[in-house]
């Protein structure tokens, strides 16, 4: 009886649900600071444009700046969103920048948002809504040897192993030959490197839970705090040039709205495979998040692939007097 109920306490911790009021707090930064990333883009966008027409350097233009800090603040909300609530939710929140950047654009840098692009943001507006009503109610891993072990599992490992490969093949031998003409080298190169970002910055909320308690976990988790830091930094320092790489090509709500699909897609992998936070989703959960997505995606294909489409309300209504 004792052993089994210690390993029902076990379990119950390794299950944790986070309180209401974190959750709540956890949801608000991710809805702020997915709202600032979707600015940046459209931000270092007009900077990199307003660079090009004084045949001057983007880094010498404030716009483009605004747009830097306002992807800092972004990441370090979304570093406090993580900490608090699973990486299955936080991620896909990421959709409310889209529509976001696309209404920011058609002012700044006068891109189209017509009749299907507004319904487009109404759809990934409601899609997130449902995201959030079906995700994870409580945490996998919420201690640093539980992390500790996550990071060793072979299949984990393994993975990482085949992201490395992918990545070094992208900026060493494809990024140099067609990344200024295919976007997918790009966003490729991106959201690969997300398989790094996001599970090293829930770790280092994990870790640093421990770094300020006298046990002799302490240093361990000091140590894989500084390790995740520098992977986490290097990371984002070639998300970074790449992000900047792919402005200066490519229009930046094509960029932005098919960067979120591939970036969520493969850090959900990641993170299910680093943390199973699915493991504690029933089915009706998983469809509804599986629609949720499925919903913000098709959202995200209207605003950017039929905004070139001129037609608005009215057309159409003199379209169908004229029919009858």
């Amino acid at each position: 009886m004792g052993t089994a109920a210690a390993a029902a306490a076990a379990a119950g911790e390794g299950a944790r649900s986070p309180s209401p009021a974190a959750v709540s707090l956890g949801l608000g930064v991710a809805v702020v600071s997915s709202l600032v990333n979707g600015s940046t883009f459209v931000l270092q966008k007009k900077g990199i444009v307003r660079a090009k027409r004084r045949g001057t350097s983007y880094l010498t233009d404030i716009v483009w700046w605004a747009g830097t800090i306002a992807m800092a603040v972004g990441q370090i909300g979304n570093f406090l969103a993580y900490t608090a609530v699973p990486t299955v939710l936080v991620t896909p929140l990421g959709a409310l920048g889209v529509p976001f950047g696309s209404i920011l654009a058609s002012y700044l840098l006068k891109e189209k948002l017509n009749i299907l692009g507004k319904l487009g943001c109404l759809l990934s507006c409601a899609g997130s809504v449902v995201l959030i009503i079906h995700s994870p109610k409580s945490e996998s891993v919420t201690t640093q040897a539980e992390l500790e072990e996550k990071l060793t599992n072979p299949v984990f490992v393994g993975y990482l192993c085949i992201v490395l490969l992918m990545l070094l093949l992208l900026i060493f031998w494809i990024a140099p030959a067609h990344g200024p003409t295919n976007i997918m080298v790009y966003i490729s190169i991106c959201s690969l490197l997300g398989s790094f970002t996001v599970p090293s910055t829930k770790g280092i909320g994990l870790a640093a839970q421990d770094i300020f308690h006298n046990n002799p976990s302490s240093q361990r988790a000091l140590c894989l705090c500084l390790v995740l830091l520098a992977v986490l930094g290097c990371s984002i320092i070639v998300q970074f040039r790449y992000i900047n790489k792919a402005l200066e090509c490519f229009d930046s709500s094509v960029f932005g709205a098919i960067y979120y699909v591939v970036f969520t897609t493969l850090v959900l992998l990641a993170s299910a495979i680093l943390f199973r936070e699915w493991s504690n989703v029933g089915l009706v959960d998983f469809l509804g998040m599986a629609c949720g997505f499925t919903t913000v995606s098709v959202g995200i294909v209207l605003i950017q692939v039929f905004k070139e489409f001129n037609f608005n309300l009215g057309e159409m209504n003199k379209s169908n007097v004229k029919t009858d």
